[in-house]
Formats: structure tokens, C-alpha cells, sequence
């Protein structure tokens, strides 16, 4: 195995309990302005059991993410991913800041290609990977809910937006080309799409998508395809069947990292087969130095959350177009208000809870570092290699992973070269 892993800048703020925002809900479903059920003075609210420490919002300013990302690099992940959406800080520009605050870190920019120009995300994105000196990694973001897609003025359906998406990607990679690229599709006609110098690496694209009409689309663009943390049997059958699909685009599914991606796996490269796919899962995590003590803070996140709250966001929810959200909801769909943080445990070792309140990736990773690590283990032997956690707040749990499950991972010979071990001399 050759594993490697990131971690998630919250630039929707962080906490001591679950945030209740991402994926298009609002920053306080339940009506509070901080997305726990708490009020501005951090009081308990809306009936909420959030108090003391847990109730203080820690927002998104430029000190706090710098400290997360420091954190992060110090710890040996290799890069951040940062959201996109309303209610989050601007991705491009939150990484940018940050450039100079680190010094190997990656920053995986999630953003929807429906919104800009392709051949601009293109100069974008070459810009970025040279006053970066290489350390961009894009996510690719569709969109899956109408209401917040015409919030940005698109109007399109599901399918109609992943379509685009291949055509974007399509004039992307070939502004990247080092030639004049022309083309001519349904949404996109392009003359002589370039870039003054093509970035060197080429940034890794990552996309996800569970849909009919998102598969196709990873198949013959993505570099590495990711899915949300589903149960091991589901997202066994969601590799194989996108494993099909680049088949007949000409393309392997690289597994574990392994490949024609170069250092770093950034997918260098050109189009078709020179490319390698590979596969990725997004989780949060909560890993402790015994199972008891982990199960004991996921039922304290659980104790947290607002009954309001979680009713608000789950009617937020339902009303997405996408298949990967609706199969997030369907995991803890027999949940009932009051029962104990163990019935949310889908998998050995695999807690719903988070999507109770949370758009987007609604399950964790919880128990001792060993049986974190274990799980881990299960998943890389399906040919997933890349791992985006995330944790509340993100800053202590990123290290309660970076200094439990990493080592263990380590100890394995599970990590790909130099993951899990700082490269940051000390007091840089």
C-alpha cells in the first residue's frame, strides 16, 4: 500500500460540535447565526444542549486557518481540502492567503465549473500552481441542489450540469496543452483556448459523483474519482462500476496511488490511458487512544445537536438532486431523536451521525487508533488510496490522527513516502 491522506480547512468556522452547514445548508438550519444551535453569545438555544466551551464559534478568520494548515503540514498531511458554496469563504482565495503561511502543504480547491470560464479556471489554476511552486489540487464540484446552483444564476438540470462539466474539463485540459485549443459543444464554444505557460505539474483533478450522469464524466477526466463514506460493500460497488467505465475510456483504475501521476500523485500527464485513475474517500474522523473513550465523544456530539437543528437540515436535504446526498440520508435513515450514538454505527467502526446535521460527507471513523486504522486498511484494500478527513474542532482532531493513526499506519508500511512525518523544520 501506498496510502495517502488530507485533511479539511472549515472555512464555515469550527467547533466543539458538529457545524451544521456544507453542502448548501445554511449556517444555522435551526435559525441560530453559528450553525450549533447556539445563540451569538454562546449560550445554549433552540433547545440545544451545546455549553460552556462547546457553544464558542470559532470562525474562519485568516489566523485560525492559518493554524489548521500549519497543523496540518507539520503533521504530515499532504494537503487541504477547502469547500466551496454560499456558505463558506471563497476557496481561491482563502488558499491563496495561505500560500505563504506553509511550505509543502497542497491546497485541493474545490469549485463549480459552471460558474466561470473554462479557459479562465485554466490561467486561474496555472497562475496559482506557479506562485505555488506546484501545490495546487482541484475539486471539481457540480453542484447538486437547484436552489443553491441558481443562487449563482444556473438554472440548469442535474444532468444538463454534469454534461457541462465534462465539456469544462475537456477545454481545461486543453488550454493546458501548450496549444491553441478550439471547441464546440453544447454549452461551450471556444477559440484558441491557451494559457501564457501550461502548469508544470498539472494539477490533480478530483470529481465525485454517484449518479448515471456523473460517472462518464469521472471516467474520462478525473485523475482521481471520490466518494463519500459509505460502507465498504457499497463503496466496493461504486469503484467497480466506475473501474468499467474508464475501461472503455482506455484508462486502468490505479488503486492505491500507484501509477503514471509522478510525485505527488498530481496527475501528470495528457489525456486517455497516460492517465491512470485513481480513487479517494471523504470521512470525518474520530480517533481516540481507546474505542471507549471515542464512542464516548461521538455520543457528546450527538448530545449536542438540536433537535431543530437536525429536523431543518434534513428537510434541506431532501430536497437535493444529488444520488450521493440521498444515499448519505438513506444511512441514517432509521435514526430516531433520543436514541444513542451506537445505533448511528453503520459499520464496525463507521458512525452516521454527522450527516443528522451536515450536507456532504455525513459519516466517520470512530474508535481507538488501531481499529481507525484498521478500517483504513479495509478501505485501501478496495483500491481506495486517498483519504480527506476532517473532525471537530479540526484542529485538536487533526492531531489526535496525525499523532495515533498515522504512526500506526506507518508501523504498517501502509503510507505512501514521507506522509504522516513533517518535513517543517522545527520553529519554521
Amino acid at each position: 500500500m501506498s496510502l495517502r491522506f488530507h485533511w479539511f480547512l472549515p472555512t464555515s468556522g469550527d467547533g466543539r460540535a458538529i457545524i451544521g452547514r456544507g453542502h448548501s445548508l445554511p449556517l444555522g438550519s435551526s435559525g441560530s447565526a453559528l450553525g450549533t444551535g447556539t445563540s451569538s453569545t454562546g449560550s445554549a438555544g433552540n433547545g440545544s444542549h451545546v455549553t460552556g466551551a462547546a457553544a464558542a464559534d470559532r470562525p474562519p478568520d485568516i489566523d485560525y486557518l492559518g493554524q489548521v494548515a500549519r497543523s496540518a503540514e507539520q503533521l504530515g498531511f499532504e494537503a487541504v481540502l477547502t469547500p466551496t458554496g454560499t456558505w463558506c469563504e471563497d476557496a481561491w482565495l482563502v488558499t491563496a492567503a495561505l500560500i505563504s503561511q506553509t511550505q509543502r502543504l497542497k491546497f485541493l480547491v474545490a469549485f463549480r465549473p459552471g460558474l466561470i470560464s473554462p479557459t479562465l479556471a485554466a490561467q486561474m489554476a496555472a497562475t496559482y500552481q506557479r506562485i505555488s511552486r506546484g501545490r495546487l489540487l482541484l475539486n471539481v464540484v457540480t453542484g447538486g441542489q437547484a436552489e443553491e446552483q441558481a443562487r449563482f444564476g444556473d438554472h440548469l438540470s442535474h444532468d444538463q450540469r454534469y454534461a457541462r462539466t465534462g465539456e469544462f474539463l475537456a477545454v481545461v485540459r486543453g488550454a493546458w496543452s501548450g496549444q491553441p485549443f478550439d471547441f464546440a459543444g453544447e454549452h461551450y464554444q471556444i477559440k484558441g483556448a491557451a494559457v501564457m505557460r501550461p502548469p508544470d505539474p498539472l494539477p490533480g483533478i478530483y470529481f465525485g459523483g454517484s449518479s448515471a450522469a456523473a460517472g462518464p464524466v469521472a471516467a474520462r477526466h478525473a485523475d482521481v474519482y471520490l466518494t463519500w463514506g459509505e460502507p465498504p460493500a457499497q463503496v466496493a460497488e461504486k469503484i467497480a462500476w466506475i473501474r468499467g467505465l474508464a475501461d472503455a475510456e482506455g484508462r486502468g483504475g490505479g488503486g492505491q496511488g500507484e501509477g503514471s501521476q509522478g510525485e505527488g500523485g498530481q496527475g501528470e500527464g495528457g489525456q486517455g490511458g497516460e492517465r491512470q485513475l485513481r480513487f479517494g474517500i471523504r470521512l470525518h474522523v474520530i480517533t481516540r487512544d481507546t474505542a471507549a473513550d471515542a464512542w464516548a465523544e461521538a455520543s457528546r456530539l450527538l448530545d449536542y445537536l438540536d433537535p431543530g437543528e437536525i429536523a431543518q437540515a434534513q428537510q434541506i436535504l431532501a430536497r437535493s438532486e444529488s444520488v450521493g446526498q440521498e444515499r448519505m440520508r438513506a444511512l441514517h435513515a432509521s435514526y430516531r431523536q433520543g436514541g444513542s450514538a451506537k445505533e448511528l454505527e453503520i459499520y464496525p467502526n463507521l458512525w452516521a451521525g454527522v450527516g443528522l446535521v451536515r450536507g456532504g460527507a455525513g459519516t466517520a471513523l470512530v474508535g481507538s487508533h488501531h481499529q481507525v486504522a484498521d478500517l483504513i486498511e479495509e478501505y485501501a484494500a478496495l483500491g481506495i488510496g486517498e483519504f480527506i478527513l476532517s473532525g471537530y474542532p479540526h484542529l485538536e482532531e487533526a492531531y489526535w490522527f496525525g499523532e495515533g493513526v498515522l504512526p500506526e499506519l506507518r508501523r504498517r508500511g501502509a503510507l505512501a513516502a514521507g506522509a504522516g512525518r513533517s518535513r517543517v523544520p522545527a520553529g519554521a
